[in-house]
């Protein structure tokens, strides 16, 4: 039988509606609407994909959705792992975040499916042990190749909007979902996920900063960026400090974006129409985050001992957060903490490059 905790994944509406109770019917539309932003936008497109294509692959099998049958979606999820018409089994996470979607749209169809019952259970975990492989990931970029990126970009207003972007998702260690979520200031626009601050030199960062541990004086800082970000672990802020050379700097190139583009209020980064070159009222969309890191990478000659199609496979917009996460030189739980990861776990998987066998164990024990 289903966790009954299922029941309360739509934020309790289900069992609002049942109990027939017309004085909390304005509660349960707003329980419905804090669940429907539960998820991100990202994860919400990818399970409604997830569940046309279960849809349609029930339909060319006869079957109904409803109810969900487990035995219906354990043979779903063999059939995902068949190679037919040139198309190659999907991966293990693939499926999974498939089994996670289809999950979701039967809850709230006010219909739990139960994954741990045995057609799906022994299924995957079958599925697990035969296909399973280690977790791929994106190349990091690291600050030289940063810099080579950066250098390949026009010095027009798409150029200057490109390399704040790179230098600003690299500096905070920033998913692409936040780089674009970015606004000018707090509540200026409905889908913002974020604001910036900038500190000139020499500003009392003294709110900013009460929790950095090296600002000695208000007086001798460099001023910077601070960001609020929600993230996926929640609010946050990331600091993002000048750097020496003003082409360079994640802050310079920031101010300058802003200023030429004439940025001041809503949405930070903007399509730039091809027509006129005028910057749109619009937000970007994240998926230019992940193709201009690829295009740059590219342009770069980056992983040369690649092929062009494996390079474009490497680099996408977590190369850039891998990037700060690998090349920083300073206690993890600094990076933990910039990054918004809930363990250190999560922030090793971040670092291509770190200090392995720097505790042998083996000679510890006398060997």
């Amino acid at each position: 039988m289903a966790n009954r905790d299922d029941e309360l994944d739509d934020g309790g509406a289900a069992l609002i509606d049942r109990a027939s109770a017309p004085h909390l019917a304005a509660l349960s539309e707003m329980a419905r609407d804090y669940a429907r932003n539960a998820r991100s936008d990202n994860t919400k497109r990818a399970y409604d994909a997830d569940w046309r294509q279960f849809a349609a692959w029930l339909r060319r099998q006869g079957l109904d959705p409803l109810p969900p049958d487990p035995q219906t979606v354990g043979l779903y999820l063999a059939a995902c792992m068949e190679a037919e018409r040139g198309r190659e089994p999907v991966s293990v996470a693939t499926l999974e975040r498939r089994l996670a979607g289809i999950c979701w749209h039967y809850r709230q169809r006010g219909e739990p499916l139960d994954t741990s019952e045995r057609h799906i259970s022994t299924v995957l975990a079958g599925i697990r042990r035969t296909h399973g492989r280690p977790p791929t990931q994106k190349e990091a970029i690291f600050a030289d190749e940063l810099l080579a990126m950066l250098a390949t970009l026009e010095m027009d207003l798409r150029g200057l909007r490109d390399r704040a972007i790179l230098a600003i998702g690299f500096a905070g260690g920033l998913r692409r979902s936040e780089i674009v979520g970015l606004d000018c200031g707090p509540d200026q626009s409905e889908d913002g996920t974020g604001w910036i601050e900038i500190f000139p030199s020499g500003a009392d960062l003294s709110s900013a900063s009460r929790d950095s541990a090296d600002v000695s004086s208000a007086s001798n800082n460099d001023g910077g960026l601070l960001l609020t970000l929600n993230g996926k672990t929640g609010w946050r802020e990331v600091e993002i400090g000048r750097g020496a050379r003003p082409e360079t700097c994640p802050v310079a190139l920031l101010e300058t974006w802003m200023r030429l583009g004439r940025i001041s209020h809503g949405p930070l980064f903007r399509p730039i129409a091809r027509k006129n070159g005028g910057v749109s009222p619009d937000r970007l969309t994240d998926k230019h985050v992940a193709r201009l890191v690829q295009k740059t990478a590219l342009a770069a000659g980056i992983r040369g001992d690649l092929t062009e199609g494996e390079r474009r496979l490497a680099f996408a917009g977590h190369s850039l957060r891998a990037g700060l996460a690998s090349s920083a030189q300073i206690e993890e739980a600094h990076v933990q903490k910039h990054l918004g990861h809930a363990s250190p776990e999560m922030t090793r998987r971040y670092q291509r490059q770190r200090d392995r066998f720097k505790v042998n164990l083996t000679k510890a024990a006398g060997l």
